[in-house]
């Protein structure tokens, strides 16, 4: 394989964050590989996704969202996939992606981007502040099965997935659960997040194990907030759909540009509301300083009556009704009757007031003019009613920072996989459009599938980038590593002819043999990096050998080559039987 090919391919199996933005078209890989599992389509078996048959995209969708909520946690751990500098990484890299672009793109090794970050030390934040400054974490994106393999690890008693993961998580669950089409669904990286954008109902994003939808968008709850922060202050990086790719980068772009285009105003509207007092008192929800310039009214036997604000929204904060939408009422009714007063409070607006001039003036605040209007209306009890009207201004609109739209197209392979196929259909459309579609057959590394794939990349991936193994076992002897994968249960986290890499078996401490053999490869590669290292499966059998010396297991995976790893500027060689 051409190292760049290599390198691009090997990136395909572990799938850090840094590889994931090198090569943009990884992320929709991980994303098939997820749909090409077994796992994923169990899953529709379940009574809690059998029972919505013949229901709507947004009931499955919401549903779903349960399900994840109950089963997967979010898992940001520094070390579980460990640790690399950021020396080896911008060298690996050098030929993709100059130093000053990854600076400028990507959180560890410069970019701040969430205005959060400017009052936070990064490398504090993330717990990195312990190691040497050149250190930085491996965060390594999780397959369907990895995730789910965090059962299995010390400490946690639930499945896990860092944020890509639950990124590609929700994008293939969506389509092979929910019945979602692919068309729909479009994954976005920022330099510190990754979620989707599901084009059902006005918009849904996925973000970690939540869902977002419109209405939620413009809540002004703290956890509204917290979702809003990437696209608010964040480039977004890549964006991934069936089509292809774009990159906020690279000049050359393989992602239909009619659908960006129409991404790219479906997104625009999801993040742009209108004003009314539902979305005031939203804005208020959250600007809570504000909320004593305001006061309610209501009716009270042809009298009215009189409340601050911040009181209603105190009784709110403890109710499941809300402010200003139909539930209004209800929650006026639970509010005491001494809160109320029988004049109107000085030095505030009337909700009604502002209500009724937002209706007659049809403010837009996106005009100069309507923000004047607002602001000298406010100005007779807000001081600075201009920086309140801007701050509602920006909280009514987000503009998301997509990579531009002038690229060069070039046509790449639509991925027409739909949602009437089952999983074996979808393998073998998928394969038989791998020689076209390089995303296709870059899926088919993320999904591990070493019958079907260049063993090369698998090696290279294993030897180079599994820090966790070779940590795991520093201070052990050659035969009490021997020893210890030899007691392990020999049960892969992967189905059929797919592998873990030596992390993976490390980290959840069960694998085949064939995974304990390129484990034991890595670990004889930190020994003696001088002398090569054969690697072979057949009848049933697996063996790591260096130097004369042999290490054998027994493997269930039925896999049958031969692989050299050959010093110096490490080779890769493999022979398949």
């Amino acid at each position: 394989m051409d190292p760049k090919d290599l390198e691009k391919y090997s990136s395909a199996i572990t799938l850090s964050d840094m590889e994931v933005f090198v090569f943009p078209e990884l992320m929709y890989s991980l994303i098939l590989a997820d749909i090409m599992s077994p796992v994923l389509w169990r899953w529709r078996d379940l009574d809690c996704f059998r029972k919505l048959d013949g229901k709507s995209e947004y009931r499955k969708l919401m549903r779903l969202k349960q399900f994840i909520m109950d089963e997967y946690e979010f898992n940001l751990d520094l070390e579980t996939w460990g640790l690399t500098s950021r020396q080896a990484e911008l060298a690996r890299f050098a030929d993709y992606v100059s130093q000053e672009d990854i600076a400028a793109s990507n959180a560890l090794f410069g970019y701040h981007g969430d205005r959060y970050y400017f009052d936070v030390d990064i490398r504090r934040h993330f717990g990195l502040d312990k190691y040497d400054s050149d250190v930085i974490p491996y965060w390594k994106t999780e397959t369907i099965e990895a995730m789910n393999a965090f059962r299995l690890k010390h400490g946690y008693t639930k499945a896990a997935g860092e944020c890509v993961s639950l990124a590609a998580l929700y994008a293939a669950a969506a389509f092979v659960v929910c019945g979602i089409p692919l068309e729909d669904i479009y994954a976005i990286l920022t330099p510190l997040h990754s979620q989707n954008f599901i084009d059902v109902q006005g918009g849904i994003l996925t973000n970690n194990r939540r869902l977002v939808t419109r209405a939620m968008w413009f809540n002004g709850t703290e956890i509204s907030n917290k979702a809003q922060r990437a696209l608010r202050n964040e480039n977004v990086t890549i964006v991934a759909h069936c089509s292809g790719c774009i990159h906020c980068l690279y000049g050359k772009a393989t992602i239909d540009p009619v659908r960006y285009e129409y991404f790219s105003r479906r997104l625009a509207s999801y993040l742009t509301e209108r004003l009314t007092l539902q979305t005031f008192a939203s804005f208020l929800r959250t600007h809570r300083h504000y909320q004593n310039r305001f006061q309610v009214c209501r009716d009270c036997h042809g009298k009215p009556m009189f409340l601050p604000a911040e009181v209603l929204f105190h009784y709110e904060h403890g109710s499941k009704y809300r402010i200003a939408d139909n539930t209004y009422e209800k929650l006026l009714a639970e509010v005491g009757d001494e809160d109320f007063v029988s004049y109107e409070l000085p030095g505030r607006i009337r909700c009604d007031h502002l209500e009724a001039l937002i209706k007659k003036e049809r403010i837009d605040l996106r005009k100069e003019s309507g923000r004047t209007v607002l602001a000298q209306f406010l100005a007779r009890a807000v001081p600075g009613a201009g920086e309140l009207v801007k701050s509602l201004a920006d909280f009514l609109h987000t503009e998301a920072k997509l990579p531009a739209a002038a690229k060069r197209y070039v046509c790449s392979e639509l991925i027409e996989i739909t949602t009437a196929m089952g999983r074996e259909q979808v393998l073998e459309y998928l394969a038989s459009v791998r020689k076209r579609s390089p995303t296709a057959d870059l899926a088919f590394y993320a999904y591990r599938d070493m019958e079907n794939c260049d063993w090369a990349p698998f090696a290279k991936a294993a030897v180079e980038r599994n820090p966790v193994s070779l940590s795991r076992t520093e201070a052990m002897e050659p035969q009490a590593v021997y020893k210890w994968l030899r007691d392990m249960p020999d049960d892969s986290i992967y189905e059929g002819g797919r592998l873990a890499q030596p992390d993976e078996v490390a980290n959840y401490l069960t694998g085949d043999g064939l995974e304990k053999a390129f484990f034991m490869a890595n670990v004889m590669r930190s020994w003696d990096p001088e002398h090569r290292i054969d690697i072979s499966a057949e009848n049933a059998k697996a063996a790591a050998e260096q130097n004369g010396r042999a290490y054998r297991f027994d493997s269930a995976k039925r896999l049958r080559g031969r692989l050299r790893i050959v010093p110096g500027e490490p080779r890769y060689e493999v022979d398949r039987c």
